[in-house]
């Protein structure tokens, strides 16, 4: 097939766009590589992408622009007709909405308005795009299931995202558009972003220093292992969203409708105390850390936990990596990347 895949100088998308590659599948990148953290990764990440496509596997093509650019974007999908949509494009980062909410509107509602659009004139088979865990806000009741209401998000980058769900649900009702969203829990791997929680504490335990550890370590997360993202991201983009027959407007399905529209939760269904995930940090590093323990901070949610029944049950997958696993897998690559610290 032809894929478009948004956001694919960034973490998961570049990972997903790697995987395609790799299957035989003909990828079109498109990535406007900002400046938001170190864009030596970003061109790394995507060096690793023209080396898949000259392994033999399938071909791959490259747009640097902005989604926010509707004459790019327009462009890009004159130019290639493309069977499936992954859109892994975001502003991400819970704290850096409260600092910059315009850049959340621009990424992840201009663009995303840009994409829906593209896809509903060109005749895109399937929409499958990236939402977030962080959705579920203020609800408490575990594990969190994707059939209940998640209409209470806690900061600026939830509600963003929630948006994207109902903005997609809208294309799938009035144009017929098949979309599938996909609520990710705590991402963390190989080739992750420097603002995410891992890669901080790891470079300050490499370099000796004090490490902030948030509501004194205490909440739980579903940290998910990034092949294992991946994994599902392209199940679910290759099972096309169908109506739901059985969906009742008088008890109407969050995860479902009457329109061809999905929403899946991918999570690794165990969660871990944040307190655990630096024990199994200090044990890769062979380090110990030294944790500044601070209060919560606004906006983080204290607990999250996927129930991914669904997953298992119509995409036929369930991610299964441990953290010690990951983390691990995760430091490998941190030192052969960065280099091994001096003794």
């Amino acid at each position: 097939m032809r894929v478009l895949v948004t956001g694919n100088a960034g973490f998961i998308g570049f990972h997903v766009a790697r995987r395609l590659i790799e299957r035989g599948d003909d990828v079109v990148g498109f990535d406007v590589v900002n400046d938001y953290y170190d864009p030596k990764l970003k061109e790394s990440r995507l060096a690793l992408l023209e080396e898949a496509a000259g392994n033999q596997g399938g071909s791959y093509g490259f747009v640097r622009a902005n989604l926010a650019d509707r004459a790019a974007v327009e462009k890009c999908f004159a130019d290639n007709k493309f069977d499936r949509v992954i859109n892994l494009a975001a502003q991400a980062g819970v704290r850096y909405s409260l600092e910059n909410p315009h850049s959340y509107v621009e990424s992840n509602i201009i663009a995303f308005t840009n994409i829906l659009e593209a896809c509903r004139h060109t005749g895109v088979g399937h929409l499958t795009y990236a939402s977030t865990s962080s959705v579920y806000g203020a609800n408490t009741k575990m594990p969190f299931n994707e059939h209940g209401v998640a209409d209470h998000p806690l900061q600026f980058y939830a509600a963003t995202k929630r948006a994207n769900e109902l903005m997609a649900h809208s294309y799938s009702n009035l144009f017929n558009l098949p979309t599938t969203g996909l609520r990710f829990f705590t991402v963390y791997g190989p080739w992750g972003r420097p603002d995410m929680a891992l890669f901080l504490f790891t470079k300050a335990i490499l370099e000796g220093k004090p490490i902030s550890v948030f509501n004194n370590g205490n909440h739980t997360r579903d940290f998910t292992y990034v092949d294992d993202i991946a994994e599902g991201v392209i199940r679910a983009s290759d099972a096309v969203a169908q109506p739901n027959p059985d969906w009742d407007g008088d008890n109407p399905d969050p995860a479902t409708s009457r329109a061809p529209f999905r929403i899946y939760n991918i999570g690794n269904n165990n969660p871990v105390r944040l307190s655990e995930y630096i024990s199994a940090l200090e044990e890769a590093l062979g380090r110990k850390a030294e944790r500044k323990l601070l209060p919560l901070q606004p906006g983080d949610v204290p607990d999250t936990f996927a129930d991914v029944s669904d997953l298992v049950s119509q995409l036929g997958y369930k991610p299964s990596t441990p953290v010690a696993v990951g983390v691990r897998r995760f430091v490998d690559w941190y030192l052969d990347f960065y280099g091994k610290p001096q003794a």
